[in-house]
């Protein structure tokens, strides 16, 4: 499915948040994800001061990449290029996706925020973006003000031949109509983390299970591949 050098695989896609990830629980709590069969995190720290961010980050990066598991960083090309994160997450006032993919070469992951706008998504296109993340679909903690998106914009999104995310309030008991309409990554914070490990495991592990039933490009991470 990925384009350039980083397939992105289907399922769970879990971003952190000081909230409900503070630098007390934050590798625990992605390590769960992870165990869980989260298949890439983002790290989404707007407040932190750059020193905690970048040590985070290292810490973040080093147990993704001993899982396999991509590491993307919110809104800061250059940092993911400090850490060796595998890339960035774009919203629509964070610079330009050229620039990051200048920054971070061919091989990095770039997503973009598109909202609910298909232009978006197709100048995200000409920039080079491997993917396309759409929302916010139900009430958002996270982003309380961000427009509404409807499900359509996942199944008219598939023309753009990327991987199409979802985000905004996806719990597991919603998560499945989002895939039914086309999403190829459930991007989610609340709806996973601010738990004990073990139901950050157990959650993942449902998600991962929603995928499995309901996605006809879901591998079990025993039989995964790469979707050029």
């Amino acid at each position: 499915m990925g384009t350039m050098n980083n397939p992105i695989q289907v399922g769970l896609y879990a971003i952190t948040d000081s909230q409900l990830t503070p630098a007390a629980t934050l590798i625990t709590s992605v390590e769960a994800a992870i165990r869980g069969g989260t298949v890439m995190v983002q790290y989404r720290e707007k407040f932190a001061p750059m020193a905690e961010r970048v040590a985070q980050a290292r810490n973040l990066q080093s147990i993704c990449a001993a899982a396999g598991v991509p590491l993307l960083i919110n809104d800061d090309a250059e940092l993911a290029r400090r850490v060796g994160a595998a890339g960035v997450h774009l919203g629509q006032t964070d610079g330009s996706a050229a620039e990051a993919r200048h920054l971070l070469g061919d091989g990095a992951i770039i997503g973009i925020t598109c909202h609910a706008d298909l232009e978006l998504a197709r100048t995200a296109l000409e920039e080079s973006a491997d993917y396309l993340a759409f929302g916010r679909f139900f009430t958002s903690s996270t982003k309380p003000g961000a427009p509404a998106a409807s499900t359509d914009i996942l199944t008219q999104a598939k023309r753009f031949n990327r991987p199409v995310t979802a985000i905004g309030g996806i719990t597991t008991e919603n998560g499945e109509l989002l895939i039914r309409a086309g999403a190829d990554l459930l991007a989610v914070v609340g709806g996973l983390f601010g738990g004990d490990p073990e139901t950050i495991e157990q959650k993942a592990k449902t998600f991962q299970r929603l995928f499995a039933s309901h996605h006809p490009l879901f591998l079990y991470p025993d039989n995964r591949s790469s979707h050029k």
